[in-house]
């Protein structure tokens, strides 16, 4: 019923830039808090950044002053903005929507995730 796909990883070398984006499509009424969490190898998937649909912020302190998540919500899109990339950011990040549905249920989706590979 919803897609979330998310685009614009790749590798970077330490002190680089990338912008992730992720799509959200389907049966969409509307959509609450979006957001971002990664997982690494061997590691509990974790908060990256959220935002909801009045814009309020909040952000891993990892990532803090670094990553910048906004969202179109015209466009059902989030996007994380990560400068100052450093090895450890390195993880498949994954997108993810709390969303209602036409039906009028609301649901929990995530993407199929997008890898960013930081090179030291």
């Amino acid at each position: 019923q919803v897609q979330l796909v998310e685009s614009g990883g790749g590798l970077v070398q330490t002190g680089g830039s990338l912008r992730l984006s992720c799509a959200a499509s389907g049966r969409i009424f509307s959509i609450n808090a979006m957001g971002w969490y990664r997982q690494a190898p061997g590691k509990p998937r974790e908060l990256v950044a959220t935002i909801t649909n009045d814009g309020d912020t909040n952000y891993a302190d990892s990532v803090k002053g670094r990553f910048t998540i906004s969202r179109d919500n015209a466009k059902n899109t989030v996007y994380l903005q990560m400068n100052s990339l450093k090895p450890e950011d390195t993880a498949v990040y994954y997108c993810y929507g709390n969303i209602r549905l036409l039906s009028a249920s609301t649901v929990n989706y995530w993407g199929r995730g997008t890898q960013v590979t930081v090179s030291s």
